[in-house]
């Protein structure tokens, strides 16, 4: 009897021994490679921890990612992050062509002559506008803006800006 309570003994040395003889049972060669693998994986990063400059970085990215999360801001930089994975995914060569001859118009556009003569006059008038107000003595009071107002010049000019700041309404607002 003796003989048969030793076998059945709960020592904490016939229970490590007894685990160790279950694990071994279980594990199968491939489980115990990739497990020595994972584990020399895991080694490799540790010893890249010792590094100084590995470790100033992993502690400058921690510290940036917890600002970025004390201020509300992670959320909005996954969401762009996932925006620009999104644009990637979806711009097909079809599209990307159609932006580049959209981008082509502008340029085309924009170089014009039409359009390069009109900045110009634009240019032209506003300093002739500035160089003019700045020589001009200004006469203060209703009675001197009443004057100005009564000339057939300042009339014009109101006219054009109303006329300009109602066809710009029309075409911007329509």
């Amino acid at each position: 009897m003796t003989e048969h309570a030793q076998a059945l003994s709960n020592l904490p040395e016939d229970e490590t021994a007894r685990l160790i003889q279950a694990a071994r049972d279980a594990l199968t060669d491939g489980m115990v490679e990739r497990l020595a693998v994972t584990g020399s994986n895991a080694l490799e990063v540790l010893d890249r921890l010792n590094d100084e400059t590995t470790r100033e970085a992993i502690h400058t990215a921690l510290d940036r990612l917890t600002e970025l999360h004390r201020v509300g801001a992670l959320n909005t930089l996954f969401d762009f992050v996932a925006l620009l994975h999104t644009a990637r995914s979806a711009s097909t060569d079809n599209i990307v062509d159609r932006l580049f001859a959209f981008f082509e118009q502008m340029v085309n556009t924009l170089g014009s002559d039409n359009l390069s003569r009109f900045a110009e006059g634009a240019t032209r008038a506003m300093e002739d506008a500035v160089r003019q107000t700045a020589e001009a003595e200004p006469k203060g009071g209703v009675l001197s803006t009443l004057s100005l107002l009564s000339k057939p010049d300042s009339q014009k000019s109101l006219m054009f800006l109303l006329s300009l700041g109602n066809n710009l309404q029309e075409r911007c607002c329509d």
